[in-house]
Parts: C-alpha cells; sequence; structure tokens
C-alpha cells in the first residue's frame, strides 16, 4: 500500500507541475483546430523538390496529432499532389511535437530540452523529407479532387473537417476550438497522460538510480537502447513527456531522452501498415533509416551541447511548474481530472471488454488503430 500511494503521490507532483501548461497546449490547439483548415495547409503543399519539405515539416510542429491520426492527414496532402517528401516530413515532424506537447515540455523539462525538442522534430522531419525528394520516386500529375477527410485529432474518426475557417467570425471560431480542445482532442489523449504520469511515478519509485544511469547515462549505446524501445512502441507525444521526465531525474542523459521523445511518437508497430500502404515499402524504409538515424545523431549532438556549457537536465527539470502560484496548480490539474473522467472510464471499459473477448473469444469490436476511446473506430 505505501508503495501505491508513493507512485500517486510522484503521479500527483507531476500533474501538478504540467496541468497549466497542458490547458494552455490545448487552448492553442483548438484555435489551430479552427482557424487552420485542411484545406488551407493541403493547398500550400504543391509541386517541388524542396520547399514544399520545409512548408510540411514546419507546418506540423505545432499540429496535435499521434503516429496514426496523422496519416489520414498526410494520405490528404498526398492525394492534394504533395510529394513524397513533404508528405513525409509532415508525418514525422507532427507526432514528435504539437503546442500540447511544447507546454508540457516547458512545465516538465529543463528550457534547452524543451527546445530542442521541436528544433529536432524540424531537423529529423527535413533529413527524412530530403532524402525522400533525392532518391524517391519521380512525382506523380497531381490528383483533381475534394480533400478528403482528416483526422483532427490524436487518432480520432475519418469525419471530414468541419472546422470553420478563417473567413468566419472569430466567435464561432473560438466556440468550436474549445469543443474541440477540451473535448474529441483531450478525450482521446486522457488516458495517454494518465497513463505517462502513472509510468513516471513508477519509474522514479521503483527503479534504482544507479541502474538507469550506468546503461542509460549517454552515448552511443544509450541512443540505441532508446531507438529499439520507442520506435515500436506507441505514445503521444504528451504522454511521452512526464515518462522522459522521471527517467532524466533517475539519469538519463538529455540526449537519450530526446531520442526517446523524437522516436517514440513518431511511429509504432500499428501504423507501419499504414505507412507501408501511404508510402511503399522502399519509402517506409527510407522513413524508419532517417528516423532512426536523425534521432540518433541530435541525442548525441544535444548530450555533448550540455557537456560543453556544464549543464545538467537533472538540476534545473520541472521548475517551470513552481512559477505559477500553487492555486493556479492546483485548479488546473482538478480541472484536467474532471475532463478526464468520461474518456478514462470509457477506456476502461473498452479494455474489459477486449480482456473478456481475449478469454471468451468473442470479437470485441470497434477496435482502433491505436487509440483505446470511443472515438477511435476504423
Amino acid at each position: 500500500m505505501k508503495m501505491i500511494l508513493a507512485v500517486l503521490m510522484e503521479a500527483w507532483h507531476l500533474l501538478l507541475d504540467s496541468s497549466l501548461y497542458v490547458i494552455l497546449g490545448l487552448l492553442i490547439a483548438g484555435l489551430l483546430k479552427s482557424f487552420l483548415s485542411a484545406t488551407f495547409v493541403a493547398r500550400h503543399l504543391g509541386r517541388g523538390r524542396f520547399l514544399p519539405v520545409l512548408k510540411a515539416a514546419l507546418l506540423g510542429i505545432p499540429i496535435p496529432l499521434c503516429s496514426c491520426g496523422v496519416m489520414p492527414a498526410a494520405a490528404s496532402l498526398k492525394k492534394q499532389g504533395a510529394s513524397n517528401g513533404a508528405s513525409i516530413a509532415f508525418l514525422i515532424s507532427t507526432p514528435e511535437s504539437g503546442v500540447d506537447s511544447i507546454s508540457v515540455s516547458y512545465a516538465l523539462l529543463d528550457p534547452l530540452l524543451t527546445v530542442a525538442r521541436p528544433v529536432a522534430a524540424l531537423l529529423s522531419a527535413l533529413a527524412a523529407g530530403f532524402l525522400e525528394s533525392l532518391f524517391g520516386p519521380p512525382l506523380s500529375p497531381p490528383v483533381v479532387e475534394p480533400v478528403i477527410p482528416v483526422a483532427t485529432a490524436c487518432c480520432s474518426p475519418a469525419a471530414v473537417d468541419q472546422a470553420p475557417g478563417p473567413s468566419q467570425r472569430i466567435w464561432p471560431g473560438i466556440k468550436s476550438g474549445l469543443r474541440y480542445a477540451f473535448g474529441e482532442l483531450w478525450g482521446d489523449l486522457a488516458s495517454w497522460f494518465a497513463f505517462g504520469l502513472l509510468l513516471s511515478g513508477l519509474i522514479t519509485v521503483l527503479v534504482p538510480d544507479d541502474l538507469i544511469a550506468g546503461y542509460l547515462g549517454g552515448g552511443p549505446i544509450a541512443m540505441l537502447i532508446m531507438l529499439v524501445i520507442g520506435i515500436p512502441i506507441y505514445i503521444c507525444a504528451s504522454a511521452s513527456t512526464p515518462i522522459a521526465a522521471a527517467l532524466i531525474l533517475k539519469g538519463v542523459s538529455p540526449g537519450a531522452a530526446l531520442v526517446f521523445l523524437l522516436a517514440g511518437p513518431a511511429t509504432n508497430l500499428a501504423s507501419l501498415s499504414m505507412l507501408t500502404g501511404l508510402l511503399g515499402k522502399n519509402g517506409t524504409l527510407r522513413y524508419l533509416i532517417s528516423l532512426a538515424a536523425s534521432s540518433f545523431l541530435c541525442g548525441l549532438l544535444l548530450d555533448q551541447i550540455y557537456n560543453w556549457n556544464g549543464l545538467s537536465a537533472k538540476a534545473v527539470i520541472g521548475q517551470a511548474g513552481d512559477l505559477m502560484p500553487i492555486s493556479w496548480r492546483l485548479g488546473a490539474a482538478l480541472l484536467l481530472i474532471i475532463l478526464s473522467i468520461r474518456p478514462i472510464s470509457l477506456t476502461l471499459k473498452n479494455l474489459g471488454r477486449r480482456i473478456l473477448a481475449y478469454f471468451t473469444g468473442r470479437r470485441a469490436g470497434g477496435a482502433s488503430c491505436c487509440c483505446p476511446s470511443d472515438s477511435c473506430r476504423n
């Protein structure tokens, strides 16, 4: 019982530090959804080798989509004539970053790692997109057809984009963005964020400092281990942040944590089949190689930056949350808990159905590519 309480207390402290920034990130994400339509994004990723790659990577940085939810959006871009290079850049930069995960990073991580995360996401997206543009198949003629449905949240259903465009009035767009941010978007993220908090609490309480520091304290081996862990698993960018924070507090180097933050959200086994259908086998192989190589190099470079400047991520991690008054942090944490009750209960309900189906031999139904909520249907 003492161990359970200790884990819950560690998770609660992380929630207090991050909740206000999570809400801020959700607000910004809602505004992006309302005033940056899928049609606008697709229109600005036209033909060419390198400029569309840069545009796709930059546009993907603030958009909050996971590695499965980004697939329909990338397919939409490709249908509108975007090259494979631009599609790959969007596929990498979008799940690796996002305004929600950036705000959580500022709350739980140190400033240098907070800045390094979106910068590394941009660099890895550019590297993969340029590689595909140089060595991939030639561009095919653009297909003239309406924009296909785009997922608007982490693995949300492929429904037609209903968000109001920039030409509509401001207030309806704000209301639509708020409904999206605290309804659909947080509904898809809540369970994963809670899982990340609990897992970080377990790491903090149960894992000895010497064990992690001995294997993941830095160097190429630590980066390779993080790649092996991060590439096959599914975890959203926001949920990976508290896990990375707990690992750094246990002695993991910032570079190794960055590799996990890049590789974990960018791909998973569940999305590889969709990726193969979108890019082909050779394109998928180039995607994985460039993602692994760029994450590996960014991790090594970040550790060198810390060493050259005599910085310690462990010494300052999580101090941004202390800047806010405790009453604000407590209110934000309670608000997130209230907003999370329904999506987490639905997740547990679906999980129970799947466990029952597994032991009874019946089909659970309604399975999704990677998300557990009711909104993630095929």
